[in-house]
């Protein structure tokens, strides 16, 4: 009888590879299509963000914030701004918040629609992405109106935002909802609920709710697990307490609770979610200044301070200590993709190489997010 021996393999999977969506790299042991162990291998987008910080003024470390996260640039800025304001005690005119609102939801959505586009394409589905871009492309139109840039926007300013709504631009913003909102079916009876990729995301890699939070998942990797926690409701911040909206958690809808497919379907629920922040928004926004007046060269009191809010890929947290000086003393900031590199060694041993695919997607990691 013949007797097969069998060797464990060591594969790379990036810095190049299309899944890994950025420059990012996992070092995979297998034994055939069966993953051992994954090692992430992290630090090839490092642009040193942190320690620029330090060297410039806090004014101008807000276009740094862009780079932070570049697909959601917007709650980058929002983060910053809310870190100063609150060590340096500065206020902000009402109708800003409701601006920085609106905006941040808007690159929310946009943010999830590149997410689940991009997932359904790892997993082989071509067909949904250009539809989902096409949704894309009319938010980076309208955000393009309010601040100019497309991608890395500097709107969100320390004490306010850097300009008013343009004419025309709230019938615009309610045209595209009355739009979006019934695509959003459109994508579920698309791909969403196709039989095949339901099949390749249901039950695999379940995160459970303990697991979730001991290895410090955020936003809606977390979410997906059952764990209702958004901070925006659970440590309010801005006006988010003047507008009614739900936290969509994983349910085990098509499998359990916690795996791939949860994380795919708690993004395209917070859509729908914040379409409704941003109608309130639209409805409720009060007429006054949108930038308090402040000194250009902000010199915020010594001490240091924590401040994190609710981007895309869930808590981004900015640490500041201020020596008193034109600049930062030191600056740390927290994601959610860092957080969800973590578990990926611990969650991957026992699947397949092209679940891995899946798995990356669906934790919706973006490099510039880790390496800073």
């Amino acid at each position: 009888m013949t007797e097969f021996i069998t060797e464990e393999m060591t594969l790379n999977m990036g810095p190049q590879h299309p899944s890994t969506h950025g420059v990012l790299r996992f070092q995979l042991t297998s034994d055939g299509e069966v993953i051992h162990s994954v090692k992430p291998d992290v630090g090839y987008l490092h642009r040193s963000i942190e320690k620029i910080a330090e060297k410039v003024t806090y004014h101008g470390f807000m276009p740094y914030t862009d780079r932070v996260d570049y697909v959601a640039a917007m709650n980058s800025n929002f983060a910053w701004a809310l870190t100063v304001e609150k060590l340096g005690g500065y206020q902000v005119p009402e109708r800003a918040e409701y601006l920085r609102v609106i905006a941040a939801e808007l690159n929310r959505i946009s943010s999830h629609l590149i997410m689940l586009g991009v997932m359904a394409m790892d997993i082989g589905a071509v067909t949904p992405f250009p539809y989902f871009l096409r949704e894309r492309e009319t938010i980076n139109d309208l955000l393009e109106e309010l601040c100019g840039a497309r991608l890395t926007y500097n709107y969100i300013r320390i004490g306010g935002v850097s300009s008013d709504l343009p004419d025309g631009f709230r019938d615009r913003a309610l045209r595209f909802l009355d739009h979006f909102e019934p695509i959003i079916d459109e994508f579920n009876r698309l791909i969403t609920y196709n039989e095949i990729f339901v099949n390749r995301l249901a039950n695999i890699v379940i995160i459970p709710r303990e697991q979730a939070i001991a290895w410090a998942l955020v936003g809606p990797n977390l979410r997906a697990s059952g764990v209702k926690w958004d901070l925006r409701k659970d440590e309010p911040y801005s006006i988010y307490p003047q507008v009614e909206f739900d936290i969509p958690v994983g349910k085990g809808e098509v499998g359990t609770v916690g795996d791939c497919f949860d994380r795919f379907i708690v993004r395209v629920d917070e859509m729908r979610e914040s379409s409704k922040i941003i109608r309130q928004c639209l409805d409720k926004m009060p007429e006054g200044e949108i930038q308090s007046k402040l000194p250009r060269q902000l010199k915020p009191p010594k001490g240091e301070v924590y401040v994190r809010s609710e981007s895309a890929r869930g808590e981004m947290g900015y640490y500041l200590v201020s020596n008193g000086g034109l600049n930062p003393e030191r600056v740390k900031i927290r994601t959610g993709s860092f957080s969800a590199m973590a578990i990926m060694e611990e969650v991957s041993k026992g699947i397949m190489i092209a679940d891995m695919v899946a798995l990356i997607s669906s934790l919706d990691v973006i490099a510039p997010e880790i390496d800073r």
